[in-house]
């Protein structure tokens, strides 16, 4: 898939902006849907209370950044749709809480369903949290919707629905409209904004879109981002679908004098008779 093209005027500067923000936000979007608590609507059928005990153990011990605890609800041939095992899960946690040792979690459940000796449930999940830094402090806020799979008190598979996080840094950082369809077949072509609702003004702004391929090589491995000087305000881009079913992470880097906001969300490239799935 493609963002080279696009719909403003822009002049590209030959910048690197090696962003651990942007690095922060793709790992979220992948492997935190099933680690916490639910609190379950009051339109929903009372699921089991072995399920609601479960789902509050996880959260407890995932607030606390006990990963021993936390890895005890994972079966040991967990997978996951994105790659993920049971042991490059546990690396992934361990490297992501010491970047951000003070995160919160609260979920609903928005589903549940008994499988034999099996429960399929469906979470959405928020997530927030700040890295200190000594020069500004990062502020993370996420919402995953993820399916997964529990057998045995443990979880055995998970798969990501939905997902979109921000990250954002400075005394004033972009407040960023993002437009970006949740789901596209494979080879379709796609818009995708990032607007900055602040007027202008006198203002410069520099931005960045990337698009990565979603697996575990990439969680915690921040791509180099070649800022643009936008002439208007905000990025403006065609992308164009891989040509077969392979999710992706399509982010906007937006970056003003007074701060700067990094947003992902994911995209899903799935065939039409799976659009419902």
């Amino acid at each position: 898939m493609s963002l080279g093209q696009s719909r403003c005027r822009s002049r590209r500067l030959r910048l690197l902006f090696t962003s651990l923000t942007l690095g922060l936000a793709l790992s979220w979007a992948s492997s935190w849907a099933n680690r916490v608590a639910a609190q379950v609507p009051s339109t929903a059928s009372e699921p089991p209370p072995e399920l609601a005990s479960l789902l509050s153990r996880i959260d407890t011990a995932a607030s606390a950044g006990d990963l021993a605890a936390v890895m005890r609800f994972y079966s040991p041939n967990f997978t996951s749709a994105d790659g993920l095992t049971y042991n490059t899960l546990k690396q992934t946690l361990e490297d992501l809480w010491k970047r951000y040792p003070d995160l919160q979690y609260q979920t609903t459940l928005e589903s549940w369903e008994q499988q034999g000796d099996a429960i399929t449930t469906v979470t959405t999940t928020t997530i927030t949290g700040v890295y200190p830094d000594e020069r500004r402090d990062l502020n993370l806020s996420a919402t995953i919707t993820a399916r997964q799979r529990l057998q045995n008190d443990q979880i055995v598979e998970q798969e990501i629905l939905s997902e979109r996080s921000e990250l954002t840094a400075g005394d004033n950082p972009p407040t960023v409209s993002f437009n970006l369809p949740e789901q596209v077949n494979p080879g379709q072509e796609f818009d995708f904004d990032a607007v900055v609702m602040e007027p202008l003004g006198e203002r410069l702004l520099l931005g960045a879109a990337l698009e990565e391929p979603i697996g575990v090589e990439n969680y915690l491995n921040p791509a180099p981002v070649e800022l643009e000087l936008l002439s208007s305000g905000g990025l403006f881009k065609v992308g164009q679908a891989p040509k077969s079913p392979d999710d992706r992470w399509i982010s906007a880097v937006i970056v003003r004098y007074d701060g700067i906001t990094a947003v992902t969300q994911r995209l899903r490239v799935v065939e039409v008779d799976q659009a419902g799935n």
